[in-house]
């Protein structure tokens, strides 16, 4: 312990105390048992509150701020937030590594980071009853201060920082009780918001650094490809270029700014080896997805399940009799489409390597670039800077490794700007999946039980390199997302999955399997209750349980949305109902359908019982921003590949919804003490179907497959 100690003397002694949750663990401890964050108090009681979430839109920062500020009973106005190194001590506890996927930045951190709080504040007030020689239940803490009562004597924490960090660790300090929030279930104005309005927040693509040169790069077109020959000279021959670098399956321009350097590109003629190319047209493909779903693909055994008994139930709940109930379901491939392209600024040099990243996954980054650069992960540093946009996109290491390996061959500072054109080309897509769902009911439409079949490839084929590929056996898990079992009562639930190679890199999007199931089941659900002669809410309300929250959202969604309301004339309302990430949403679309198929949309109406919202008005926005995202892929998104090379290049052919079509959004949060679970994509998966059920209810046609534009659905 002594050592340690020493080691938070000196910082509080150089001006910025390091608050001691983290750092007073055992070195030897595991990730997941040590608090995943920590703070600064410098003397002027100035706050940094270290963040090991990447900030990419979603705001986590900020809601890392609050919870450790409602522990530290701190004042907002000294608050700033700083990334975290990447060391292992900081990694989060759900995933065991420092990355940003998953919802998982709030819901795996509530508890260890406001313990991390808690145990600074019981040191605060154990120096603090040091310094005035009283007892430490007499002192009590307020805005920055530790305050005894009694005497009426206030201390601020940046006095007592330095007597503080000699205080003892408390194991398990009582926390905040819930009636002296201050921040935690609070409307929090986000801490990033004014560096993004003033210009001074540093993307990516913001990124300066003295003597840097700047990348373009061309990658072969045909997934798989490899770059055979090449004739420098037409680039080296442009004013401002320096060097072209050859790649496996691509050649990078180095030169004095990004614009001569793509300038330059544009002038080469590479010629690409096509010998182990994709050759994958997404008709064919998708025809082949359809073919798949006539075999039995590998049966899906949860961990507490047996195979034999999978089936046998199975079989015998499908001998009873009643009807079978079957439809098909489709989505094209999609792309993540970030406002901020692909980019990293790399320095390699003397055996070291340096990166500025916006990246999601910065254990990865580094791995990768150890392993192509030949170097011990002591000798990268990551500079996670902000993303403008993930959706998943960067969680893969792809530019990172192409910048350090740029670097390397320049000599100097580089950053590598992909242009917009090689990031629609060139991501990891959400897999194209043809599901189809198999419904054996009774004579008033109960589902007795259900089969779901899938046919795609598999993420874990593609992501990082295809360093997960064995968690797809025995079975594939990466398209199955959340059983419809963990929120509806399906007696007999049977799965299968089948995997057809894609030729095109995966990954993950935006709500990942989500994106694709929540689309499907709630549609046939739908279809179901229609079939049942059963209004949309009251059939999915017989499948939950009394009291229980999924039904407590569907009843203020119902409210909220005036489902049973007179409506306008031509106004129609679709719903749908998911659970993802800990996290319950209901979503209500009303919308109207012209003569021509031309969809006006008029409102959203969302409901979500997130457990504790620790930012209120942040989850509201993640809920808009999932909406929008979501109807983006609906009714517009769809990525084509012909010859194993995508067909799209711009948001030109691969639109985004306008702000002119963007409906009113109703969102309305359950109030609940339970712990938070996700939000940043969890609005996603439903939204589809709400318009999907409400297209039903305006013309009488079932939607089976994305986007819209498909069935002849346009918006207005």
């Amino acid at each position: 312990m002594s050592g340690r100690r020493d080691f938070l003397k000196s910082l509080a002694a150089g001006g910025a105390l390091v608050a001691i949750a983290p750092l007073a663990r055992a070195a030897d401890a595991a990730p997941a048992a040590q608090p995943p964050g920590w703070v600064r108090i410098a003397p002027d009681g100035a706050v940094t509150v270290l963040s090991n979430t990447s900030e990419i839109g979603q705001g986590t920062g900020t809601a890392i701020a609050q919870m450790l500020a409602n522990e530290l009973d701190l004042d907002w106005t000294s608050i700033r937030v700083e990334m975290a190194p990447l060391e292992k001590r900081f990694a989060n506890p759900g995933w065991q590594e420092f990355s940003t996927y998953g919802s998982g930045g709030v819901s795996h951190q509530f508890t260890p980071l406001r313990k991390a709080g808690a145990q600074l504040r019981a040191m605060l007030l154990g120096a603090a009853a040091h310094e005035w020689q009283v007892p430490a239940t007499q002192c009590d803490t307020d805005a920055g201060h530790v305050v005894h009562r009694a005497s009426k004597r206030r201390l601020a924490y940046g006095k007592l920082a330095a007597r503080a960090a000699s205080q003892p660790v408390p194991a398990d300090p009582p926390l905040m009780p819930k009636e002296r929030w201050r921040f935690i279930g609070k409307d929090q104005q986000r801490l990033d918001l004014p560096g993004k309005v003033d210009g001074s927040a540093v993307y990516g693509i913001d990124v300066k650094l003295p003597g840097m040169l700047y990348a373009a790069i061309l990658q072969c077109p045909h997934f798989g490809g490899k770059l055979a020959a090449l004739d420098p000279q037409p680039a080296l021959a442009k004013h401002g270029v320096t060097r072209v670098v050859r790649l496996p399956d691509a050649v990078a321009v180095v030169a004095d700014s990004t614009w001569r350097a793509q300038q330059a590109l544009n002038a080469l003629k590479p010629e690409w080896d096509l010998a182990t190319a994709s050759r994958h047209t997404s008709a064919t493909y998708m025809a082949s997805l359809h073919e798949a779903l006539k075999k039995d693909g590998e049966l899906v055994v949860p961990r507490t399940k047996k195979a034999e008994d999978i089936l046998s139930d199975y079989s015998a709940a499908s001998a009873k009799g009643g009807k079978v109930v079957e439809r098909t379901y489709a989505v094209p491939l999609l792309a993540h489409a970030t406002m901020e392209p692909m980019n990293g600024t790399a320095h390699v040099k003397d055996g070291k390597a340096e990166l500025w990243l916006p990246t999601q996954t910065q254990q990865t980054a580094q791995e990768n670039v150890c392993k192509v650069l030949g170097l011990p992960p002591e000798a990268v540093t990551i500079n996670t800077t902000l993303s403008g946009g993930g959706f998943g996109r960067r969680i893969e290491p792809d530019f990172a490794v192409q910048a350090a390996l740029i670097a390397r061959e320049a000599g100097v500072p580089v950053k590598l700007t992909w242009s917009r054109e090689e990031d629609m080309r060139h991501g990891y897509h959400r897999p194209a999946v043809a599901l189809r769902l198999r419904a054996h009911v009774d004579g008033k439409h109960a589902i007795q039980a259900m089969r779901v079949d899938w046919a795609c490839d598999s993420i874990f084929n593609y992501s990082r390199f295809g360093a997960d590929k064995s968690a797809a056996k025995p079975f594939d898990r990466s398209p199955l997302g959340v059983p419809m079992s963990q929120y509806y009562t399906i007696p007999v639930p049977l799965r299968r999955v089948t995997t057809v190679e894609a030729g095109v890199p995966l990954g993950y999007w935006r709500s990942v399997a989500g994106s694709q199931n929540v689309f499907a089941s709630e549609s046939f659900v739908d279809e179901l209750a229609g079939m049942a002669q059963q209004d949309a809410f009251d059939y999915r309300r017989a499948m939950m349980k009394p009291g229980s929250r999924e039904r407590a959202v569907l009843d203020l969604l119902e409210a909220r949305s005036g489902w049973r309301d007179k409506r306008q004339p031509g106004r129609h309302l679709g719903m749908a109902f998911t659970w993802a990430n800990g996290s319950y949403v209901g979503q209500v679309v009303e919308l109207s359908v012209d003569q021509a198929a031309r969809v006006k949309l008029h409102r959203i109406t969302s409901v979500v019982d997130c457990g504790i919202a620790v930012n209120p008005r942040n989850v509201r926005g993640q809920v808009e921003g999932g909406n929008i995202f979501a109807l983006t892929a609906a009714f517009y998104g769809e990525i084509t590949v012909k010859e194993g090379a995508v067909e799209q290049s711009n948001f030109t052919d691969y639109r985004l919804l306008s702000l002119a079509e963007t409906p009113r959004m109703d969102i309305a949060l359950v109030e609940s003490s339970e712990p938070p679970g996700g939000i940043g994509e969890e609005a996603v998966g439903p939204l589809a179907p709400a318009v999907a059920n409400a297209l039903f209810a305006a013309t009488g046609k079932r939607v089976t497959e994305l986007p819209f534009s498909k069935a002849g659905f346009t918006l207005a």
